[in-house]
């Protein structure tokens, strides 16, 4: 029933004519340098979102500050020892064009992970939490960026 429900829409959203935004093309969008480490990782996840690595020449620059990891506590044993943690990372982008804001926001994050009696599993689940912040991150400026890259685009083929 699933498979006969999926093709049906399919069918449908192929027949109205839908065609997801910048299918299939490279964004031409910079994104200079992000600091830290985190940074690194933001600044690289937005690359592939993107399409790959461009030049300052872009038609888009994405300018990212990203804020250092908060952590707090989540759940304590009746000792008083913390078992769970949620890390939360937060970026602010501004998008512009020929030094034009096209637009801004702030996107917010978090994730939770276990901490165990064991330094080095420890270490090991806060940074996969911290990798998956940096994901579900770039996921979400890269949605926003598109859309308005798409909109801004779109206006300027409309005048």
């Amino acid at each position: 029933m699933k498979k006969i429900l999926l093709i049906i829409t399919l069918l449908l959203t192929a027949a109205c004519g839908f065609k997801p935004m910048f299918a299939g093309q490279d964004m031409d969008i910079y994104v200079p340098p992000i600091s830290g480490i985190n940074g690194i990782d933001l600044r690289n996840a937005l690359w592939a979102e993107f399409g790959g690595q461009k030049d300052a020449n872009a038609q888009y620059t994405l300018v990212v500050t990203l804020r250092n990891p908060t952590t707090r506590y989540k759940a304590l044993e009746r000792t008083g020892s913390a078992t769970w943690q949620e890390i939360s990372m937060t970026a602010s982008y501004v998008l512009k064009q020929n030094d034009k804001v096209i637009a801004r926001g702030t996107e917010t994050t978090a994730e939770s992970y276990t901490l165990v009696r064991y330094l080095v599993a420890s270490n090991a689940s806060y940074n996969n939490a911290v990798q998956n912040a940096i994901r579900v991150l770039a996921d979400k400026i890269s949605a926003r960026v598109i859309t308005e890259t798409y909109q801004h685009s779109n206006a300027g083929a409309k005048k």
